[in-house]
């Protein structure tokens, strides 16, 4: 896997938080849970760099459990040291190491429905500096795509908000997204969801 990647200005790039500590999972990671065959953070990113975006991933260190199954693919680690500070945390540190780019899109690891196709039409140009994707009933959900005059707003997030404080600050400044389906909220963050998750689509 990259340890350093960069990106020309015009370029819009992907970053995929991976950086939680799957405490509802009561002991398994769910980033690490199978789909199709191969664990879920390996299945978000290959789909991520199918985009022909540059693709980076935020983990708590370089050599977290994580990033062994992603060996071989063409990712950037982001390495988060405050990641068990929560979301807000994480994203502050992982966008402070992207490189220039007009755009970077934030998507958490734990949602497995979210399709290359997906990412792809996040990533279309827009009229808003924020496009966030939502259900088919209009629920806001991921990925989020921030135009780059947004970065210095990340600078001062901490704990476990993520970046809700910026959507909200920019409330008006929003292009939605819809992207069928409630995928854009279909995260599963404990073994029910999973097992509940599995048993719709199977294994």
């Amino acid at each position: 896997m990259r340890m350093a990647r960069g990106c020309v200005a015009d370029d819009a790039v992907i970053l995929i938080l991976a950086g939680g500590a799957s405490s509802r999972m009561r002991g398994r990671d769910k980033l690490l849970e199978d789909v199709g065959g191969v664990p879920l953070l390996r299945r978000v990113a290959d789909r991520a760099l199918a985009t022909g975006a540059p693709v980076f991933v935020a983990l708590p260190a370089r050599d977290h459990p994580r990033a062994a199954v992603l060996d071989g693919l063409a990712v950037t680690i982001l390495p988060c040291v405050h990641a068990s500070d929560g979301m807000g945390a994480t994203l502050r540190d992982a966008v402070a190491q992207l490189p220039p780019c007009a755009r970077f899109m934030v998507l958490p690891a734990d949602l497995p429905e979210i399709g290359t196709a997906d990412m792809r039409r996040m990533l279309e140009p827009g009229g808003m500096p924020i496009r966030r994707a939502t259900t088919d009933d209009g629920r806001p959900g991921h990925p989020v795509v921030f135009d780059a005059a947004l970065r210095p707003d990340f600078a001062g997030l901490d704990g476990d908000d993520g970046a809700k404080a910026i959507v909200a600050r920019h409330a008006d400044r929003i292009e939605f997204v819809p992207l069928g389906g409630d995928r854009a909220l279909r995260d599963l963050d404990t073994p029910e969801d999973w097992a509940d998750w599995r048993a719709r689509t199977g294994p």
